[in-house]
């Protein structure tokens, strides 16, 4: 089986390698063709056009900014469904919300493809171990058809119900983990008179009941921060975070909830981004923020 693969980021590269590693045959394509390099020297196949890659490979991967890209790489005039893809299967892991997923499912199902939603839980860490959460919406059938392959991807594939459902669950993820990167901040400031070793402080609040399983993979980038050591983004940066926050809000919107918590996280995000920080990793945000916090 070949294994397309569109958007070459962070994680979408990190999905080629791991599918590589596995001794799966990849081939990839991106809007910005200098993010395929690497991969191509780590022996993954470069398509020119995102319709040379639906024609070429039997199972495509998207994993996309936004909606406006997803809708743009699916629908453009050279995008995926403008090859051939009668019999294809489309898996979308973008962070968006269930009605771009239900949208482009409809349009994959005009011209004779197959259509999934499984985005995932977890980073770059969790990807090279195959021990991602995957999140799968739609029909019982295609989502069998795709498990062997997600299971090289995840510990566990949860089929959560139709397309646009694991979009649902993968917000109900990420605004528990983006709300907590700042609960975090918050304790750090309480605490950080007390000038404890960064590695034991880490260790304790990983031994806390309000510790979550994000800590298990995170907590080292917080160590190095707290000791002052902070390089560049590894994993998602704030501006990510703000717009998947973004996204969070607007179908809370849409469904009639309140969520007055995530609004003030993306304030807070906001002002981060603001104050030069944007680029900063999420799970260094909270060290970040208790050193700016009451000086």
């Amino acid at each position: 089986m070949k294994i397309g693969i569109a958007g070459t980021g962070t994680m979408g590269s990190a999905i080629a390698r791991r599918l590589m590693q596995v001794g799966r045959s990849v081939t990839v394509w991106n809007r910005s063709a200098e993010k395929t390099v690497p991969l191509a020297g780590e022996g993954a196949q470069v398509a020119k056009t995102a319709a040379a890659l639906a024609g070429d490979c039997d199972l495509v991967i998207t994993i996309l900014t936004n909606a406006a890209a997803i809708e743009a790489v699916y629908l453009g005039a050279e995008g995926l469904l403008a090859g051939n893809v009668k019999g294809k299967l489309f898996i979308d892991m973008s962070t968006v919300r269930p009605a771009t997923e239900q949208n482009i499912a409809a349009a994959v199902r005009e011209r004779g493809g197959a259509f999934i939603d499984c985005p995932v839980g977890g980073s770059v860490g969790p990807t090279s171990k195959g021990t991602l959460l995957g999140f799968a919406g739609g029909e019982a059938a295609d989502i069998a058809r795709a498990r062997p392959l997600l299971e090289q991807l995840c510990r566990r594939v949860d089929h959560v119900g139709p397309v646009g459902a694991g979009a649902t669950m993968k917000l109900v993820a990420n605004v528990q983990t983006q709300i907590y990167w700042q609960a975090l901040g918050e304790a750090l400031s309480l605490c950080k008179h007390l000038n404890l070793p960064p590695q034991q402080l880490m260790d304790i609040i990983g031994e806390m009941s309000g510790a979550p399983r994000v800590l298990e993979h995170r907590a080292h980038d917080m160590v190095e921060a707290l000791a002052g050591s902070v390089g560049p983004s590894r994993n998602f940066t704030i501006d990510n975070v703000r717009k998947d926050l973004r996204t969070i809000l607007e179908e809370g919107r849409a469904l009639g909830r309140a969520m007055p918590v995530t609004e003030r996280a993306l304030e807070i995000y906001d002002q981060a981004s603001r104050d030069g920080h944007g680029s900063t990793d999420c799970g260094v945000h909270p060290v970040t923020w208790s050193q700016r916090n009451g000086k």
